[in-house]
C-alpha cells in the first residue's frame, strides 16, 4: 500500500484551507511528510521564497520528500503547492486600500451582502477551527495559571489590542486585579517591572508579531513571571517565552482576518478565572 497517495475530496486553492488540510491528516501522514508539512505550517515565507533545495536542507528532509508531499496532498508538484504561500505571502502584504480594491473587483451582483456573507463566514470558520483543535487540558492549565496570580498583565498591540481591552472590561466586573499593558505615555517597560513570580501575564500576537509585544513577554518570562499566549503557530516568537499556549489560526476574508475565535477565547478566559477562585475560596 503507498501512503503517500493522495486521498482529498478537494485540492486546497488557498492558505488556510491548505493549513486546515494538513492537520486534518497530520496524524495519518507518514513520518517524512507530517515532519515537512509541520516545518511548512511554521515557516510558510521560506517555503514561498526558497528553491527545492533550499526548503529541504531547512527542515531536514530530502528534496524528493517536498515532492511527495505535494502529491500527497493532490497537487500536480511542488511548484503548484509552493504558489499557495506565494498567494498567502502577497495577500498578506496587500495594502488596505488595495484589498478594498480586491473587494471591488469580486463584489458580484449584491456587494454589501457578499461582503457581509464573507466575513461571516470567516468568523464561522475561525471558530469551528479553534472548537476542532483546542485541547480542554491547555485550557485548564491556563486558568490554574491565571487564577494563581496576584496581578494578571495583559499585553497586546495593534490588531490584537481589542482582546485585551475586552478582557480588562471583564477581569474589573469581575473584581480581578489585573493591569493592561498599553500606557499613552510610554512607560510599558517600566509596568512589566513591577510583575513578580506571584503575578502572571497574557500575550498576545499574530504574525507579523509586535516587536512590543514579544519584548514584554520574554521580560516577564525571564524574571519567572508565568506568561499565557494567545498567538498562530507553535513556530511563533511568542510561544517560546511561553509557560503555556494557545495555537489560534483566524480565517480571513479578502486579506481582513477574523478575531472571532481570538474573542472567544478571551472571553472564555476570565469567566473561568473567576469561577476557579469562587470554588477554591469555598474550599478554604
Amino acid at each position: 500500500m503507498n501512503t503517500d497517495s493522495p486521498n482529498p475530496a478537494r485540492v486546497p486553492r488557498d492558505f488556510e484551507s491548505l493549513r486546515s488540510t494538513i492537520i486534518e491528516r497530520k496524524a495519518s501522514m507518514p513520518k517524512r511528510l507530517a515532519q515537512v508539512a509541520a516545518f511548512a505550517l511554521g515557516n510558510p515565507d521560506e517555503i514561498a521564497f526558497g528553491t527545492t533545495a533550499s526548503i529541504a536542507a531547512a527542515s531536514d528532509v530530502q528534496p524528493s520528500t517536498l515532492v511527495r508531499l505535494a502529491h500527497h496532498l493532490g497537487y500536480d508538484g511542488f511548484s503548484d503547492l509552493q504558489s499557495i504561500f506565494r498567494e498567502r505571502l502577497r495577500d498578506r502584504t496587500l495594502t488596505y486600500e488595495e484589498r478594498l480594491v480586491t473587494l471591488e473587483q469580486s463584489g458580484g451582483d449584491d456587494e454589501d451582502a457578499n461582503l457581509l456573507s464573507g466575513f461571516i463566514s470567516a468568523a464561522g470558520q475561525s471558530i469551528n477551527r479553534l472548537a476542532a483543535t483546542l485541547q480542554t487540558e491547555t485550557f485548564a492549565k491556563a486558568v490554574d495559571i491565571l487564577a494563581a496570580a496576584d496581578t494578571i498583565y495583559l499585553i497586546a498591540k495593534r490588531r490584537s489590542y481589542p482582546l485585551t481591552a475586552h478582557m480588562s472590561y471583564a477581569f474589573s466586573k469581575l473584581n480581578i486585579r489585573h493591569q493592561i499593558v498599553a500606557s499613552p505615555n510610554g512607560v510599558d517597560v517600566e509596568t512589566v517591572q513591577f510583575a513578580t513570580g506571584k503575578d502572571a501575564a497574557i500575550a498576545a500576537s499574530f504574525s507579523p508579531y509586535a516587536a512590543e509585544s514579544l519584548g514584554q513577554a520574554e521580560a516577564l518570562a525571564a524574571r519567572g513571571v508565568p506568561v499565557v499566549a494567545i498567538t498562530d503557530s507553535a513556530f511563533s516568537p511568542l510561544a517560546s517565552s511561553a509557560t503555556c499556549w494557545f495555537e489560534v489560526a483566524e480565517a480571513d476574508f479578502a486579506g481582513f482576518r477574523s478575531l472571532s475565535a481570538s474573542m472567544a477565547l478571551t472571553m472564555a478566559l476570565p469567566v473561568a478565572i473567576a469561577e476557579r477562585r469562587r470554588k477554591r475560596a469555598g474550599k478554604s
